[in-house]
């Protein structure tokens, strides 16, 4: 019996984004229930293909199993893979080869690599991992980063309530890939904005993880094209998906943080069209 589960989310234009109501946004955008004890949760999107998901190994390991809709004998025979640990302490075997991840580290898997399974340090605590994964078309080295050694850049203020530390994991600079850009954004205490002024990148879709937050608190996503905006209503732990026609801003009723990952046409963290502040609608 496998322990994997999955979804599938059709891609969804512009046009009929903005006819949607709330209902409507939440089933095509937002992916609620990732993180269940003892299962691997998948969301297949049409969205540059991109698989978001979470894994949650209680009394045994977790096998991440390939899926239908990749057409593949293994889950990483046409993939790559970036997992986060968002989580207590917990385990990522790769080939049989494992690497100990803490809260907050990061594992890239390049194409063939084998088979991939999670396991957790203590399953009274059991660790979380966050999966995202697009389509490859080489290979790439296998690497564990953790967060002391990501890339650091401390942005913004506090009295634009976004003082922030973005953490860049996979970049061209650093962890080699196909067409994976990952990396995490953390808001100071006092700080709620994330992405704003916001930007589209027309050459890329995306997916925010948010987390950190406490069961009461709440982020205000807002999506939608620039000009005809909406909003998702997000809770800890929950995923907004972002086609490439839409902003991908947010403010929450207390700090949080948030993994933000890419996949398209090029690895260009700084390929974005910035929009101004007074064009929003």
């Amino acid at each position: 019996m496998t322990d994997v589960e999955f979804a599938s989310r059709m891609a969804i234009d512009p046009t009929s984004g903005a006819m949607m109501d709330t209902a409507d946004l939440r089933e095509n955008f937002l992916i609620e229930d990732m993180f269940e004890a003892g299962k691997i949760h998948l969301t297949y999107t049409h969205y540059d293909r991109m698989i978001v998901g979470g894994a949650t190994p209680a009394n045994k390991a977790l096998v991440l199993e390939a899926i239908k809709p990749t057409g593949t004998k293994q889950f990483l025979d046409r993939r790559e893979l970036a997992v986060f640990n968002i989580g207590a302490a917990g385990t990522v075997s790769v080939a049989g080869t494992d690497y100990a991840l803490g809260h907050r580290d990061m594992i890239y898997v390049g194409m063939g690599a084998g088979e991939v399974s999670f396991s957790s340090a203590d399953v009274k605590d059991p660790a979380k991992f966050y999966i995202i994964s697009a389509p490859a078309h080489r290979t790439c080295p296998t690497q564990l980063v953790q967060i002391d050694d990501a890339k650091r850049l401390d942005l913004g203020a506090q009295e634009t309530s976004n003082e922030r530390s973005i953490f860049q994991f996979v970049h061209p600079e650093g962890v080699e890939t196909c067409q994976l850009v990952v990396g995490m954004t953390m808001l100071a205490p006092g700080s709620v904005w994330n992405t704003m002024p916001c930007h589209v990148h027309e050459r890329r879709s995306e997916a925010y993880l948010y987390f950190g937050l406490a069961e009461t608190a709440r982020v205000f996503h807002f999506m939608g094209e620039p000009d005809e905006t909406r909003h998702l209503l997000v809770k800890n732990e929950q995923a907004v998906l972002s086609p490439h026609w839409s902003i991908h801003s947010g403010a929450g009723t207390a700090n949080y943080t948030f993994i933000w990952a890419m996949a398209g046409d090029n690895v260009d963290y700084t390929d974005v069209d910035m929009v101004n502040l007074e064009d929003i609608r």
